[in-house]
């Protein structure tokens, strides 16, 4: 093989977009489903039972389609509803009516009327890219920077204005650093650390909450209460990985977890720290 010099404009000048098939066999059996189905003015619950009957894995994701959820939001809907005993093909055949129930009390055959009955215009293709890419990111974001700003108020509440910092490099024990949503007073020694993760938020997966805590757990001084914030249904989804989380309470490795419905518990705490750190 003849040895050449590449060069960095030589190598962008040969790229190209890369372009992959989207559709599986998952995909196609549903729109196959959705293909089938007869339009009708209005739907009710023999309609959903004949769209599981015939596949429920299938049905279940067209119904997904039609309410406009995403998986987690649909498992946590329905486990929400149902309660113990599972969200599957064995929980509906054991107890189908209640299963249709459910999925009626969220408004599946309103919805199967309305997008069946839809009579588009091309601009409805450009919203949905808008909605499913730039749309599902912005949803994402403002879920996690909304906890954030709801953390930040009460900080204020409570130490004032330039009594902390936000979204910043903390340095802890022996030099070393991590990122974090609130240090107090500063990010040089900080003497309250405050993390706040929203569920289903973007960049917020499961494997970077547990990572985050984990490296502000490593990075601060072992004096320094490290308060964790966080909501979301979606966690009812993955009570294992929360269990993590409050394993690492239970070790005192993060001082308290809060929620949006502890605001008082979370304020009254901060007035506690302030005062048994003599943070003026």
């Amino acid at each position: 093989m003849q040895v050449v010099e590449q060069s960095i404009d030589d190598v962008v000048a040969s790229l190209s977009p890369l372009s992959v098939e989207w559709m599986d066999d998952v995909a196609a059996s549903a729109i196959a489903r959705l293909s089938a189905l007869p339009k009708k003015t209005q739907y009710d619950r023999q309609d959903i039972q004949e769209l599981l009957d015939s596949d429920f894995s299938d049905g279940l994701l067209c119904a997904r389609l039609f309410l406009a959820l995403s998986k987690d939001s649909m498992e946590t809907e329905l486990r929400s509803a149902l309660g113990s005993g599972g969200i599957g093909s064995t929980r509906y055949k054991t107890d189908p009516n209640t299963f249709l129930a459910t999925l009626e009390s969220l408004g599946l055959p309103e919805a199967m009327s309305a997008t069946i009955n839809y009579q588009p215009v091309w601009s409805d293709i450009l919203v949905e890219r808008l909605r499913s890419g730039r749309g599902s990111a912005i949803q994402g974001q403002r879920r996690g920077r909304g906890l954030e700003d709801f953390a930040e108020a009460l900080v204020r509440e409570v130490f004032g204005e330039g009594g902390y910092e936000t979204r910043c490099t903390f340095t802890g024990a022996d030099g070393t650093t991590a990122k974090c949503d609130v240090a107090v007073p500063d990010k040089s020694k900080p003497r309250i650390v405050i993390e706040s993760k929203a569920y289903a938020a973007t960049g917020s997966k499961m494997t970077d909450i547990i990572g985050d805590l984990d490296a502000i757990i490593a990075a601060k001084r072992h004096d320094t209460p490290l308060l964790f914030l966080t909501d979301g249904l979606t966690w009812k989804a993955r009570m294992a990985d929360l269990r993590k989380i409050v394993q690492r309470q239970n070790q005192g490795k993060i001082t308290r977890i809060y929620t949006t419905k502890m605001r008082e518990q979370f304020l009254a705490d901060l007035h506690t720290l302030k005062a048994e750190l003599g943070i003026s």
